[in-house]
């Protein structure tokens, strides 16, 4: 047996703790990124937040926007506060829903404080209660009423049978059916109208009787709402004449009238989570260039606390201990997320050189971007772009959009080049909203309008995107 010493070169990588925390860092929301340095400053006490009164500088620079092509830095340089004028993307209401887009853009014509309070609004069963409380009726009936109240769910419907009700009221008691009978008449004449109905179209009838008699429409809507429901929910018009014996008007006003009521009446008291998002970017036009700059009311103002630091460097002789290593780890701190916001920066500036048509023309000028073309540009790994493009916003005079909403799939044009799924989907939807209501098109039809602009795209992938934009099929699109 032969023994050998051998010298070998070998080359592997190695997460240090700096690299780790950078890597989390640049992964958090913007809310997550707060929350975590929240940590850190009670943690580490050679970490403090700058305040604003203070005018000691902050740690990280205002990071300039690169500059344009022929353009001095300056003028590229983004401020910190969002434009004073921006245009967001006006919202049709219809029938169906008019869904926001994938990235989740929002119109941005308010105030920038984003985090607004609203007042709390009482939930359906107490505003009922607030209102059997005012009425005369006998106690023994308001009791009933609560009850029944108890049992509604958060749309307004009461979906148990009285039956079932009954039988979990103590027979020692003695209520009686009809009782039951008067309480549900009691509940449903509260506000709002339609409360306590069994199902929808008992509420949609509840709402009608409450109507003038002279409404118009009225007698014909009760008529719809009672037998022909189902006709009117597959847009059987041509049936729907022939059984109301009426003309296209008559019907049309009866229709209309059957759209103005509301199908859920609990829902306007149903309370949700507010969540807000506070843009990592903010993108204006200066000189006819579009330029990304940081928020600044995101980026956090981090320092070293003098006071220890003073210390440390007095008493340089001795090892520090415990305090060295704060020092060291808060230095660190800052350094990661001064970097995550430059990598932020520099992504979401090399998204608005690609998608400078999307923010002068909106979703129907949307490039096909995907990550490896940003990660070339930059010198970056995908892995990282995909980090800084979740959970991170843009502001832009569109709305608000998460940078991966500037990402997707595309499809291939007669022309040799390609298209993105967002300017299809926009195409779509514009196709459809200049539509005649008696004719509406057909996603097969639409596959061929496209295939004339140079679009090759399959109907059923037609099918597919206009579903994603919640449009109903061309059967339920079409009206008198």
């Amino acid at each position: 047996m032969k023994q050998a010493l051998q010298l070998r070169l070998t080359q592997h990588l190695t997460l240090t703790p700096q690299l780790q925390q950078s890597i989390r860092l640049l992964q958090l929301s913007t809310m997550e990124l707060n929350q975590e340095l929240e940590k850190f400053l009670m943690e580490n006490p050679l970490l403090e937040k700058e305040d604003a009164e203070t005018e000691a500088q902050p740690v990280g620079p205002i990071f300039p926007a690169p500059a344009a092509e022929g353009e001095s830095p300056s003028a590229a340089e983004a401020p910190s506060e969002a434009p004073s004028e921006e245009t967001g993307a006006q919202t049709e209401i219809d029938w169906y829903n008019d869904a926001p887009a994938s990235g989740g853009g929002r119109d941005d014509a308010e105030d920038s404080d984003y985090p607004q309070v609203a007042a709390e609004s009482p939930s359906l069963r107490e505003h009922l209660l607030a209102q059997v409380s005012l009425t005369n009726i006998e106690p023994r009936d308001r009791r009933l009423v609560e009850l029944l109240i108890d049992a509604l769910e958060e749309n307004g419907y009461l979906t148990m049978p009285l039956e079932e009700l009954a039988e979990l009221i103590p027979s020692e008691l003695g209520v009686e059916p009809d009782e039951l009978q008067i309480a549900l008449r009691n509940l449903q004449s509260l506000d709002p109208t339609g409360v306590g109905a069994r199902n929808a179209q008992e509420c949609l009838e509840l709402q009608l009787v409450a109507l003038p008699e002279e409404a118009p429409g009225r007698t014909r809507a009760l008529a719809i709402v009672r037998r022909h429901l189902a006709l009117l929910a597959a847009h059987d018009f041509a049936r729907l004449k022939k059984a109301l014996n009426c003309t296209d008007d008559q019907l049309r006003q009866a229709q209309q009238l059957i759209q103005t009521l509301n199908p859920h009446p609990g829902a306007e008291f149903t309370s949700f989570e507010t969540s807000y998002i506070v843009p990592d970017v903010i993108v204006r036009k200066a000189k006819n260039v579009w330029v990304a700059g940081l928020n600044q009311d995101a980026v956090p103002k981090l320092r070293i606390n003098r006071m220890y630091a003073d210390i440390l460097q007095n008493n340089r002789g001795d090892s520090g201990g415990q305090l060295s290593q704060r020092l060291q780890e808060a230095r660190w701190l800052i350094k990661n997320v001064q970097q995550r916001f430059e990598t932020i920066l520099r992504v979401s500036q090399a998204i608005v050189d690609r998608q400078r048509q999307f923010l002068e023309h909106g979703e129907v000028a949307m490039r096909p971007l995907v990550l490896r073309d940003i990660a070339e540009t930059l010198g970056l790994h995908e892995s990282t772009v995909s980090r800084v493009t979740t959970q991170k916003f843009m502001r832009t005079p569109r709305g608000i959009f998460e940078l991966k909403y500037f990402f997707g799939s595309h499809v291939a044009t007669d022309a040799g080049g390609a298209c993105s799924a967002t300017a299809i989907r926009a195409l779509i939807k514009q196709l459809i909203a200049a539509e005649e209501p008696k004719k509406p098109l057909s996603d097969s039809k639409i596959s061929q309008i496209l295939g004339q602009q140079g679009i090759v795209v399959a109907r059923r992938t037609i099918a597919k995107y206009r579903e994603s934009l919640h449009i109903p099929p061309v059967n339920l699109r079409k009206s008198l």
